[in-house]
């Protein structure tokens, strides 16, 4: 599966509108009408880009990934100590959603939402931020501004695996960041360079 690239103007005011009723009221509860008053477009005419509100959310998942890969790839190009690199790249993994998904009210519903509507979605693309961690360890370890205790493999996975850890045991956003910060600091004192 490959997420798409191109979102046009149209595409994306019914995304945003969905992302706001989400937030709001919660997956269940927001309706394709919803979304369309909140778009200030017709039901027919949010219709003509998505087939239903699982269209829309798998939209969105696909969406989060996208962006989310390109702000890690950013993040882990910076010329920054390495404590600041991780933590500017796990802030990213979480994507500019966490906030506002964490302050909802729905936002276990959200979680819930997009593991049942978009899992295959979430599977791929956490398969491809992975990629990338594994690549810049690779690199990185290569040039000796690392040192791996394990294989880069193993590590980009733990990666993924401990932020997920810190998201779904986060009660708040504030402390999901101050969760995603510790643990770079922590990578940061593991890998530091020799």
């Amino acid at each position: 599966m490959t997420f798409p690239s191109a979102i046009d103007l149209k595409t994306e005011t019914i995304l945003t509108a969905a992302w706001a009723g989400f937030a709001a009221y919660g997956f269940r509860k927001t309706s394709m009408d919803d979304i369309a008053r909140r778009a200030g477009m017709s039901r027919p005419a949010v219709y003509l880009h998505f087939k239903n509100k699982e269209a829309i959310f798998r939209a969105l998942v696909a969406r989060y990934y996208q962006e989310t890969e390109a702000g890690i790839r950013i993040a882990l190009l910076q010329e920054v100590g390495l404590a600041e690199k991780l933590n500017q790249a796990f802030a990213a993994h979480g994507g500019d959603s966490m906030e506002e998904m964490m302050s909802s009210a729905h936002g276990m519903e959200l979680f819930e939402a997009t593991m049942s509507v978009a899992g295959d979605m979430i599977e791929e693309g956490e398969e491809r931020l992975c990629g990338l961690y594994f690549t810049w360890l690779q690199e990185a370890a290569s040039k000796g501004e690392l040192r791996l205790s394990g294989a880069p493999e193993e590590m980009a996975r733990l990666f993924c695996v401990c932020l997920k850890g810190v998201k779904h045991n986060s009660s708040s956003f504030a402390q999901y960041q101050a969760g995603v910060a510790g643990y770079a600091r922590l990578c940061a004192q593991a890998l530091g360079p020799r």
